[in-house]
Parts: structure tokens; C-alpha cells; sequence
């Protein structure tokens, strides 16, 4: 079968019609979403049926790509080149050291599960019925811990800006983890035998949300904190107490994650919309929820207006499809939060206005936000139950931080999406000096970067992941100088680089395409995303101030 043959089958079958003649391209983990295909592609060897042979025109141009998969493409003025680089770097063997570490643990205790599955004998058909189930607590506990193992001890390792010492130290550049240097096993009895009652339970598969794992809560009903995340969360709460925030020492503490108890703070001093000094801070909260409101009163009711139509929508539209596997986004009050959010900020925005992929840039941070006023999990909670004067507050604020994040990424969503070309032709030139193995695959069956990159600019690799990762990953972003724009490439690089095994495995186009678009995130937690993030660190430090490595 010809690969154009292949390409043609394949965008045919991916690509969804909706009303006014545009066309969206969504992988399977977002609508139109097909839960059958998402789970043949878990299932080793399960390939599609063969495409129909054709001969489609090759997308040889950014705008004959862009007439083929349109996403909502608005006309607007040409924005300002892309900020520079950023200038302000941490020092690089403080860097170096911390990344290595990060990847050392997670080698290590890979090797330690493997030694886990090798050596261990089966015990199950050992135990009693009575020792399976002695009564419902019991049953709750080992379930609970369960999790905790599965997650790596809970939390994710700490990338700590502290000096820290490393039999790595010597800052070299690992292309991917899979590389990366790996450690003796320690002494793991207590694991041991942790993992062995586990073993001999009944299998039950585990219920991970899509928003957070149960260890990341830390509320009641769920796993107590370990002593390492108590002492973190003392370190930010002494930390956010003082009149006036460090926001430098805040930005060092967040990198490495932040406590969901003070998430909602951290993000509104990282994203600059609250002030450092705590006396101004109750001040500016109640007039810039105000100016939204007034934005709301002034401009809302033009949405059925000829000018705004169209805009309103698209919007409407998208709304729906905004995380559909999660019914916190499909409660009809939370779409109308998310539709005014939208259209208040596209129409203050004409350079760009309305692009699909900015509904998806919301939800973190209303998630965050939701957290300030409850403790219970939110994938299923009713907003009807709070009050009218939270659901306004965390509407203005997630209005408000979404826009400080779209301020430093515009030029993503002007016309013709300069940013995005720009971003996704430097993503290429990295990926070639990394890993040439991966790039000339794909140029060997004709994959474009655009083909799937351009999803993971638009929307921030919010589709390539699950909302609980994204919102780690944004903990950074947000800590990192440019994080949304400038560190957000090196994260995609390392991401695509995470898959090389299962990249080369496929021997077609429509193999790659399906397998670049529903990537095996599902079940990512904080271990997962630390590690994509130390090996970005690592590629930032190798390329950002030295653009001539990644030129051939």
C-alpha cells in the first residue's frame, strides 16, 4: 500500500465535520472520542484495517496544512515575533545535578520492581480466604496502599534547587531516562513485604481520576502525608505568612510541584495577577473580580450580535467537548462559566480572538480554583453546591490567570499561527540533534512534525495528558521563565523522545499518526511528569543558549 494511500485514509477517518465548513482534528483521547480505539491501542499488535489506496495532494505548505486541518483559524493583525529566549538561567550545575538525581531515583526503583518481579515467588494460592478479607476497614487500607505503591511512594521526586551531591555530577547530557544511569538497589524489605500481601489479593484494577490520584489530595478519607510532603508544605506556608512574598524562592520551591493546599495562592503570585505584598492582595482580588464582572455586564449580551455570532459559536460548540471524560465539565453552569470566560477574552482580543485549543487552557486553572473551596475529589462534585460568591471568584480568576498565560503566548493564536510554525520547525532541528534515530524514522514514512506537533503546541500537551499531569506540569510552567512558551518546547522534545521504543516499533504512517496522537498517558502521575521535566531542564541547558547545537 503507497503511504500517501495510508494518509489519506488516515485524515479521512480522523477528522470530524462541524458546522460553518471547518474541519478539527482530534486524536482519540479527545472528542470525537472512541473509546474502542482507545483501548485496541493498548493491545500490543492490534492494528487498524488496511486503508483504501488514494492519491491526496501532499500537504506541502503551512496553509495547504492549514485548509486541511482548520481549527477555527480567526483573521486578525500579525503579532510581535515570539519573546526572546529566556536570559535568566539557574545555575547550570545546580541544574545538571538535580535533573541527574531525579532520573537516578526513577532508574533505581525501576530496578528495584523488576528485581521485585524476578525474584519474588507467587504466594497467592498461599493465602486464605480469611486473610484476603478480614472485614471492610482492612480491605479500604490495603486498597489505599495499594495506590501508594503504584504511584512510587506517593509523591514524585523533589526536584530540589538545594546543592545536593550526585556520583552524577558531571552534568552530561542523557537523550532520554532510558539512558539514564542506573543505581544499585537499596535495601527494600519493607516494600517487600508491602508488595507481597498485595500480591496475594484478589486483582482488582486500579480507579485512577483523571483529575488527581488519590495521594495527591491529602484530605480526609485519603493516604497521610509522608513526612518529607508535610515538610514541604510547611516550607510554603512559612514562605506565603511573610508580608511580603519572595517570589524568586517561590518560584524555586514550585518547580518541583506544589501543595494542592496551596496551589490556588502560588499560581496567582507565579502568574503575576496577585502582588507579593500581602496587604494589597484582599484589594486587588475584589477590583479585578469586579472589572471582569463589568466586562460581563458591558459585552456578554453582544454575543448573538452579526459581529460576534460567529465567535459565540464556535464557542459553544467547543465547550462540550472540553474534557468529556470527566462530568465536572459537563455540568450545563460550568459550560456557561467556561462560555463567558471565553467570549469576554476573544473579544477583548481581536489580534487572535477565538481559537480552538484555548477552551482546553482554562480547566487547570478553574480546577485549582475549585480546590480553594473544597477538600473532597472534584472529577464528580456539583458546583451547584457552592456558594453564588465562590463560583464568581473562581470564575474571575481563572479568567484573569488564563489571560495572563495567553499574554505571553498570543502569537500561538494569531492568524496563520506564527507562533506555532515557529515553535514546531525549532521542535524538529532539536528532535534531529537528539535523537536522529527517531527523526529519520519519520521522515523515512513521511510524518510531518506538523501532523501532531501542532496539537501539542495549540494546546499545551493538555491532550497528550491526563488534567492531574497538566496541572503538575503547569506548577512548573509557571515557575519557569517562559515556561508556557519557551520550556514548553524542550518538554515537547523530551516527550517525544520518552516514546523512541514505540516509534520505531510502527512501520507505517498510519501506525505513527495513531500511535503520536493517543499516546499511553492514562495512568502518568507526578513521578512520570518529574522525570519529562528534568530531562527538558537537561535540553535547556544543552540548547537554549547555544541555538548553533540544534543547526545543522
Amino acid at each position: 500500500m503507497s503511504s500517501d494511500g495510508n494518509k489519506k485514509q488516515f485524515w479521512k477517518r480522523n477528522t470530524a465535520k462541524v458546522p460553518g465548513s471547518i474541519q478539527h482534528v482530534y486524536g482519540a483521547q479527545h472528542p470525537p472520542f472512541d473509546p474502542l480505539l482507545h483501548a485496541n491501542l493498548i493491545k500490543a499488535g492490534n492494528k487498524p484495517p488496511p486503508a483504501t489506496p488514494g492519491k491526496p495532494k501532499k500537504a506541502t505548505t503551512f496553509q495547504e496544512f492549514e485548509s486541511i486541518t482548520s481549527d477555527a483559524w480567526d483573521v486578525g493583525d500579525d503579532d510581535d515575533e515570539l519573546l526572546a529566549m529566556a536570559a535568566q538561567n539557574l545555575n547550570i550545575e545546580v541544574v545538571m545535578e538535580t535533573a541527574n538525581k531525579v532520573i537516578e531515583n526513577h532508574s533505581k526503583q525501576q530496578e528495584r520492581q523488576r528485581q521485585d518481579d524476578t525474584t519474588e515467588p507467587d504466594h497467592r494460592e498461599e493465602d486464605t480466604q480469611e486473610e484476603v478479607v478480614e472485614d471492610e476497614e482492612e480491605d479500604d487500607e490495603e486498597e489505599e496502599e495499594e495506590d501508594r505503591v503504584e504511584e512510587g511512594d506517593v509523591t514524585s521526586p523533589e526536584v530540589s534547587f538545594a546543592s545536593q551531591s550526585s556520583p552524577y555530577s558531571d552534568s552530561r547530557l542523557v537523550k532520554s531516562h532510558s539512558e539514564a544511569p542506573i543505581g544499585s538497589p537499596k535495601d527494600a524489605a519493607g516494600e517487600h513485604a508491602a508488595l507481597h500481601r498485595q500480591r496475594s489479593l484478589p486483582h482488582r484494577p486500579p480507579v485512577i481520576p483523571l483529575v488527581a490520584r488519590m495521594a495527591d489530595q491529602n484530605t480526609s478519607g485519603t493516604p497521610a502525608m509522608t513526612e518529607r510532603e508535610a515538610s514541604r508544605l510547611d516550607k510554603f506556608k512559612q514562605l506565603l505568612a511573610g508580608p511580603n512574598t519572595d517570589l524568586e524562592e517561590l518560584r524555586k520551591l514550585s518547580w518541583s510541584g506544589i501543595p494542592r493546599q496551596v496551589r490556588p495562592i502560588a499560581w496567582k503570585l507565579l502568574s503575576g495577577y496577585l502582588p507579593a505584598n500581602a496587604e494589597r492582595r484582599d484589594s486587588v482580588l475584589q477590583r479585578k473580580r469586579q472589572e471582569y464582572f463589568g466586562f460581563i455586564q458591558q459585552y456578554y449580551d453582544s454575543r448573538n450580535d452579526e459581529h460576534h455570532q460567529d465567535t459565540y459559536r464556535q464557542i459553544h460548540i467547543d465547550i462540550p467537548r472540553t474534557n468529556p471524560l470527566i462530568p465536572l465539565f459537563q455540568q450545563a453552569s460550568v459550560q456557561e462559566i467556561f462560555e463567558r470566560i471565553l467570549f469576554i477574552w476573544a473579544i477583548r482580543h481581536p489580534a487572535s480572538g477565538y481559537v480552538q485549543g484555548i477552551n482546553d487552557l482554562v480547566t487547570p486553572f478553574f480546577v485549582v480554583y475549585v480546590f480553594e473551596y473544597i477538600e473532597e475529589e472534584v472529577e464528580n462534585f456539583d458546583v451547584s453546591s457552592l456558594q453564588e460568591e465562590a463560583l464568581r471568584n473562581i470564575e474571575a480568576d481563572s479568567f484573569w490567570c488564563m489571560s495572563k498565560l495567553l499574554d505571553g503566548i498570543q502569537d500561538n493564536y494569531t492568524f496563520a499561527q506564527p507562533g506555532i510554525q515557529r515553535k514546531v520547525k525549532a521542535l524538529e532541528e532539536l528532535v534531529s540533534r537528539i535523537d536522529e534515530s527517531v527523526h529519520r524514522h519519520m521522515q523515512q514514512y513521511e510524518v510531518e512534525y506538523l501532523q501532531f506537533a501542532f496539537r501539542w503546541m495549540n494546546n499545551l500537551l493538555m491532550r497528550e495528558l491526563p488534567l492531574r499531569c497538566t496541572i503538575r506540569l503547569w506548577d512548573t510552567y509557571q515557575a519557569e521563565p517562559e515556561g508556557f512558551s519557551h520550556f514548553h518546547l524542550y518538554v515537547c522534545a523530551a516527550f517525544l523522545v520518552r516514546w523512541r521504543k514505540e516509534i520505531l516499533e510502527e512501520r507505517d504512517f498510519q501506525g505513527l499518526m495513531i500511535l503520536l496522537q493517543n499516546l499511553p498517558t492514562m495512568h502518568w502521575g507526578n513521578e512520570e511528569v518529574s522525570v519529562l521535566l528534568a530531562e527538558a531542564y537537561r535540553l535547556k541547558f544543552a540548547f537554549a543558549d547555544a541555538p548553533n547545537h540544534y543547526k545543522r
